[in-house]
């Protein structure tokens, strides 16, 4: 179906031995198992061109590739991206499909079936990592875990306040900066202000549920391929945490980073929103739910369930 080829599961057989697999990989040689970062977009060249600004000035990170996963942006994206790509410090791909809707679950397993990395790492156009969300993410990877990250949401004031130059003086990450430029005060904003020990203490003490979020989320590819990816029957709302229900049923626990890796999430409209989709997505969930089920027949690979559905 798509370029690159789908060797659903190695020999292992079961979550536990795949874990054991793992395990064996980071001990080995933790620095050299890639890491694909994968960015979902449509029809926001300006955001998305402060996104990448933002991977730009990653600290601490091993390298790592950028897969923009765009479901139908106009032609304004892809040149706004083969202008940028010379000046980044990473390898950019621009993975394009045409606009027929709402088809991001289409593009992200698109993203995921071409990605060189065995990490992957997923947030959305319009987020701006701080400095160390990469580096975060590869030092609390875990097998047999997927990692649920935090934003904080940004006033359009704001939002437009980071430039290029902003952001590559961080400010994006600046609790006062940020402050001094629209954010309002709160609990989701004094993520920013925790050191290393707070954060920490509040990520393990805090009662939310560690779901996948679809701005900031990370797993093991392999993981992924073993619950056939994204179910892309599902539209806007609910589609990123179906796809973590199904790894908590696998056996892959979800584990609550929001305090240690952060984006900030720029603002922007949301007319695609409509009850009708939500209303599908509760319904494709609850089936779900209903039927235990760790495999979607509607992701990466539709047709190739009987042979490669794992054990």
């Amino acid at each position: 179906m798509y370029t690159r080829s789908l060797p659903w599961i190695s020999s292992a057989r079961s979550p536990d031995q795949r874990s054991r697999n793992l395990a064996a990989s980071i001990k080995k040689d933790p620095a050299h198992l890639g890491i694909s970062v994968i960015l979902s977009t449509y029809n926001q060249p300006e955001w998305l061109e402060r996104a990448l600004w933002a991977y730009a000035g990653q600290r601490g990170a091993a390298p790592f590739e950028v897969l923009v996963a765009d479901d139908g942006s106009a032609p304004d994206t892809a040149a706004r991206i083969n202008s940028l790509r010379p000046q980044l410090p990473f390898v950019l791909r621009h993975l394009w499909q045409p606009d027929q809707g709402f088809r991001k679950c289409l593009a992200l397993n698109r993203a995921i079936a071409q990605a060189r990395g065995d990490y992957l790492i997923f947030s959305d156009g319009d987020c701006l990592p701080r400095s160390d969300l990469v580096a975060t993410h590869l030092a609390l990877r875990a097998p047999g875990r997927f990692l649920s990250g935090g934003y904080i949401k940004l006033p359009m004031s704001t939002s437009l306040a980071l430039t290029r130059e902003q952001i590559e003086r961080g400010r994006h990450g600046d609790y006062d900066w940020l402050l001094a430029h629209g954010l309002k005060p709160g609990r989701k904003a004094d993520r920013l202000r925790a050191n290393r020990w707070r954060a920490r203490l509040m990520d393990a003490i805090s009662p939310a549920r560690a779901s996948w979020n679809g701005h900031n989320a990370s797993a093991w590819r392999q993981d992924l391929l073993a619950v056939n990816g994204f179910d892309q029957r599902m539209q806007y709302g609910g589609e990123d945490r179906e796809l973590g229900e199904r790894l908590v049923r696998l056996g892959i626990a979800g584990k609550r980073v929001r305090h240690r890796a952060i984006v900030v999430h720029l603002d922007q409209p949301r007319g695609y929103v409509e009850a009708e989709m939500i209303d599908a997505n509760r319904a494709i969930r609850r089936a779900a739910a209903k039927a235990a089920a760790r495999w979607t027949d509607h992701g990466l690979s539709p047709s190739a369930h009987h042979r490669h559905r794992p054990v």
